[in-house]
């Protein structure tokens, strides 16, 4: 039972990680492409600087998640595969098209403006269906026809609590991403951009907020057994809302040492990735024992014990070589002010 737990945590580590710095590369994206025309507030190129070097680190993690997926639970590949074959595929051919477009973009500088719409809307469209896996995995929606487990889609896409998934998926988005992007502002000394990413991050906090209760609301008469379960983890989501609240304090204090700059956005970032690992962990447990409510436990999907124990060794060797590399990685981004303040044009994918 012990080495499932380790197998499972580690999976969703990789899946949170991911989720939430794919969150804000893809809101990066979309900032870009809102604010392309507004060259007075240096938005778009705050937008392209933060993207510029992120997106290639993102993809790492999607590829350690569908890895130990696979590695950790082949016994639940099967069904997933089958029933995630055509949204899968969408969001394979939308993260190709982005990607291209966003080397495209700093290189065919005609087409520049049309490219990054490209990939603002794809950076839209793909949160959107990656989140439609979790009420995927609740079950409702797969049905076994012939034998075979198969997924309805008329079903899927009409449903309020997908719905609601989907509304929190695209407002996390541009929340997170427009968040991060005012400290990215702050720490670039861009006070106009800083202002317009602090007044976004400060309109769609609450419209999240509501989106999450959307979803719990929805939960209770779609997915009741989850729901009740994530009833026991209540002090979970409750120390949640208080760290939502908590980072939209933070956006008001002004800076100490500073009045020009209003509110201290690194504090508020962190404190908003604390809140989603609170959320994160209560629906996680709630999960369990399940991958595929009601068919596959993590007992049933698990791997040989003895698989499982090479596997976690070359993960542990792997990450122990990684790390480095992703905090040399911050050091150079995050903390570097020549970089930060680099102008269009002087810097390239």
């Amino acid at each position: 039972m012990a080495d499932v737990i380790i197998a499972i945590t580690i999976l969703w580590g990789f899946i949170f990680i991911y989720s939430v710095m794919a969150t804000m590369d893809f809101g990066a994206g979309f900032w870009s492409m809102i604010y392309i025309n507004k060259e007075q507030t240096n938005a778009t190129n705050i937008a392209n600087r933060y993207l510029s070097p992120t997106w290639e680190v993102t993809n790492v993690f999607i590829v350690a998640i569908v890895v130990a997926l696979i590695s950790f639970f082949p016994g639940a590949t099967f069904t997933l595969g089958t029933v995630l074959l055509l949204p899968g595929s969408m969001i394979l051919l939308l993260l190709a098209i982005r990607s291209g477009f966003l080397v495209f973009s700093h290189i065919a500088k005609e087409y520049e403006k049309p490219l990054t719409y490209v990939s603002g809307i794809t950076g839209f469209l793909i949160p959107a269906l990656l989140i439609c896996i979790l009420p995927i995995t609740h079950g409702e929606f797969i049905e076994e026809r012939n034998g075979v487990e198969q997924l309805m889609l008329g079903e899927l896409f009409t449903s309020p609590h997908v719905l609601s998934f989907i509304g929190f998926a695209i407002s996390s988005t541009l929340f997170l991403s427009s968040l991060l992007l005012a400290d990215f502002s702050n720490h670039a000394d861009e006070p106009e951009a800083y202002k317009v990413y602090r007044r976004d991050a400060l309109i769609l906090g609450p419209i999240t907020l509501l989106m999450a209760f959307l979803i719990m609301l929805t939960m209770k008469y779609e997915a009741g057994w989850i729901y009740e379960k994530m009833l026991d983890f209540s002090p979970y989501l409750i120390s949640s809302v208080a760290a939502f609240l908590l980072a939209g304090v933070f956006l008001f204090f002004p800076k100490v040492g500073s009045r020009r700059i209003k509110g201290m956005p690194r504090l508020a970032v962190i404190i908003v990735v604390i809140q989603y690992l609170l959320a994160s962990y209560a629906y996680g447990r709630a999960h369990l024992p399940y991958l595929v409510y009601p068919t596959i436990t993590i007992e049933e999907g698990f791997t040989n014990p003895n698989a499982f124990r090479a596997l976690f060794v070359s993960y542990v060797v792997g990450f122990a070589i990684l790390f480095p590399g992703f905090i040399y990685f911050w050091k150079l981004f995050m903390k570097d002010k020549a970089y930060a303040k680099k102008k269009e044009g002087n810097y390239s994918k």
